[in-house]
């Protein structure tokens, strides 16, 4: 949470971040599918019941200071009780290993009941999640992830019929200007990943996306406000 603070405070639009289901099914914001490298705690994520993994310290003292002392693995509830309007929120469904594969319905539940349909982008690498929440929640906006990398079985699955992105979240490399212009064309946003480089930044910006994912937020808004001057 205090990384989204600092972001929000640092001028960024929004945050993204990415969601899997602890143990008894709790929608929890963590990157990794184990406590192990962003905590002090171990073992999978979805093992861990929300009440375990709370006890866990996520501040990583000998990494960013004292100062952090006390931060927790947050819960997408928290998430959206505490970051107010006008705050856009990226959640990436992470690999979805629950017993009747119940990630896409809690997300969606939490979506409503919050009334933040307005500002949030839901994204997954994962097919069945996306498919999932278009069934569940048609109108609620989706971003198609995927990697120079990706398995071609996976990115054969966007042609199948059931899911209608609003957006294309590709690696940022894979969004020269002329993709983006087509992507465009076809009435698709388009938001890349992760960008960490001023001069990726300026290049992304450049070839026209409509947002950038990034860890330093405070450089991709000078970045941002040099290029509109250009």
């Amino acid at each position: 949470m205090a990384a989204f603070r600092l972001a929000l405070a640092q001028g960024a639009d929004g945050v993204e971040l990415d969601v899997a289901l602890s143990a008894d099914g709790a929608p929890v914001v963590i990157h990794d599918d184990t406590v192990d490298r962003t905590t002090d705690g171990a073992g999978r994520v979805d093992r861990l019941t929300l009440a375990q993994l709370k006890q866990l310290d996520a501040s990583l003292p000998g990494r960013f200071g004292a100062r952090f002392a006390g931060e927790r693995i947050p819960t997408l509830d928290e998430v959206f009780r505490t970051l107010s309007a006008p705050a856009l929120i990226n959640v990436e469904l992470k690999r979805d290993t629950s017993p009747g594969r119940k990630l896409a319905a809690a997300v969606v539940a939490l979506v409503h009941a919050y009334g933040v349909e307005d500002r949030v982008w839901l994204s997954s690498f994962y097919y069945d999640n996306l498919a999932r929440l278009k069934r569940l929640a048609p109108a609620l906006p989706v971003g198609l992830l995927y990697a120079p990398d990706e398995p071609l079985h996976m990115l054969q699955a966007w042609l199948w019929p059931g899911v209608r992105a609003q957006a294309q979240h590709p690696y940022h490399l894979l969004a020269q200007a002329p993709a983006v212009r087509w992507w465009h064309r076809r009435g698709y946003g388009v938001n890349v990943w992760t960008v960490n480089t001023e001069s990726d930044l300026r290049s992304a910006m450049k070839h026209g996306v409509d947002g950038v994912i990034t860890n330093y937020p405070d450089v991709a808004v000078r970045v941002r406000r040099e290029v509109a001057k250009q």
